[in-house]
């Protein structure tokens, strides 16, 4: 078992309080490693240092930044075997996408790295003569980054890495759950050459690490992926400061199969989508909408393979499921499966937790199918697991109701080989990502990431948009008239 401090001012320091707390093994019960359990005055270090990093970091020119996140990503590549073995004994993931995740994290690396050479302003022409306007993108100062467990190396890549090359210092709280894959993220930006001060990593709960991060003024900007009601909570306690947060919140993802689809290739995505890392991504395809007139042959073909899935160890390469994240995660999904049962919902395959021999220690959960009614809360409400509900749809116009009906509108999917009916998805579907013939899952770091309504607040992580967040946009007028010259001025 590994014992890690919080890495403040280039060093790794205990919490001021001595508290410690323990990271686990969700297959087995493993104890991992332990981390300190953060106070507000570990917090207070952190962001002291933060600050009196930021000028000198500040005037490292950009390109310099991006050699850095280079560098990381070169190490991140040598060690990615290393690094997706972890991701699955810490989080549960199973191994393929463990590895998969390390790669996310190295392409946005080289992605935003890039970056350093464009931070692109705009120039466009003055209503005077002799005048020049342009705009330059400047940093905020110190950014707070506070990421989930689901991804506890990819989604700290995304903003760290935007953070970096925009010029920013960093107070960092990963999750609770996963903090050793942080910490090793930590320890290769540190071996990269992140410079004392820029990056302070600490560790603790939301509760106290996260609120004193929301609420401190000198902390600058706030990013968060999380929960719903977490994102409240941070983004009002900003608010009273006029503080920027980006917030990426849940998702009540659908994949829709018209009656003209791939139905093999549309049971491959929603196989891949609804169970892929146990349900536990934002991005998860939580409902599927069938067609009627192919519902019978759909739901046939799903339930075949579901039942041929393995669950196991997820370091196994030939586990298709892991365990879930936690005892919390796994108690609020058997929740949800007993209120669907409630409901009435027909549980058509799963719903229980798995135990007996290896599976005594962790947390697994069956691959669970409803077939349900839009409206029921296993419809309209984020579970985070491994249950999809299933609903029919008699056309178009009515799959689409059905899939907007939600409070979310992070990602939707739609199979089918109408051209018509795919641009009209694009259109009308309430989300801020859509899939043509491919599942609600899948990302690419070079596009924006990000959702409508309860999924956020409308901004966007990744490509081109990744470093809307970290920096202030500065408006230039440079006047070389020699003379006083009044814009919008009645002439």
């Amino acid at each position: 078992m590994e014992e890690y401090g919080m890495y403040i001012d280039g060093k790794w320091v205990p919490s001021v309080e001595g508290g410690v707390f323990e990271t686990k093994n969700p297959t087995n019960g493993e104890v991992l490693a332990t981390f300190p359990a953060g106070t507000k005055e570990d917090v207070l270090r952190a962001i002291d240092a933060a600050e009196k990093a930021f000028p000198a970091w500040k005037k490292v020119p950009p390109p310099r930044r991006g050699e850095i996140l280079l560098r990381a990503a070169q190490i991140m590549r040598q060690r990615k075997e290393e690094l997706g073995t972890l991701i699955s004994k810490e989080m549960g993931k199973v191994l393929s996408e463990g590895k998969g995740e390390v790669q996310e994290g190295i392409d946005f690396f080289e992605y935003i790295a890039g970056e350093g050479r464009r931070l692109l302003g705009e120039t466009t022409p003055s209503e005077l003569p002799n005048k020049f306007c342009m705009t330059v993108r400047q940093p905020v100062g110190v950014a707070g980054c506070i990421t989930p467990w689901n991804f506890p190396i990819s989604i700290p890549c995304w903003k760290l890495g935007a953070a970096l090359i925009s010029g920013d210092t960093i107070v960092f709280k990963p999750a609770s759950i996963t903090p050793l894959c942080a910490a090793k993220l930590v320890e290769i930006l540190i071996e990269a050459g992140v410079p004392a001060g820029v990056i302070n990593f600490v560790t603790g709960s939301g509760s106290v690490v996260g609120r004193e991060i929301a609420e401190n003024p000198r902390v600058r900007v706030v990013s968060f992926t999380g929960g719903v009601p977490t994102g409240i909570d941070i983004y009002s306690r900003a608010a009273k400061l006029l503080k920027p947060v980006h917030l990426e919140l849940g998702g009540k993802n659908p994949q829709i199969v018209m009656d003209d689809a791939n139905i093999d290739l549309a049971v491959d995505g929603v196989l891949f989508g609804a169970f892929g890392t146990a349900g536990q991504r934002c991005t998860a395809t939580s409902r599927l909408i069938i067609h009627k007139n192919v519902y019978d042959e759909v739901m046939d073909k799903l339930l075949a393979r579901v039942k041929a899935m393995k669950m196991g160890n997820p370091t196994d390469p030939k586990i298709d499921i892991g365990p879930v994240s936690s005892d919390d995660q796994e108690k609020k999904i058997l929740e949800y499966i007993q209120i669907g049962l409630n409901e009435g919902a027909k549980l058509i395959c799963g719903g229980k937790k798995v135990t007996g021999g290896e599976f005594d220690k962790g947390y697994f959960i069956e691959p669970t199918i409803f077939e349900a009614v839009q409206g029921m809360r296993i419809t309209k409400e984020e579970i985070f697991g491994p249950v999809l509900a299933v609903m029919k749809a008699n056309d178009f116009e009515d799959a689409v109701r059905q899939a907007n009906d939600v409070d979310y509108g992070l990602s939707s999917s739609i199979y089918t080989k109408n051209i018509n009916l795919a641009f009209r998805a694009i259109d009308e579907l309430e989300a801020g990502i859509t899939y043509i013939n491919a599942p609600t899952i899948g990302a690419e770091i070079q596009l924006p990431f990000g959702g409508i309504k309860n999924t956020g607040n409308g901004g966007r992580e990744a490509g081109t948009t990744a470093i809307e967040e970290f920096t202030e946009i500065k408006t230039v007028f440079i006047d070389y008239s020699d003379k006083l010259q009044k814009a919008q001025i009645d002439r």
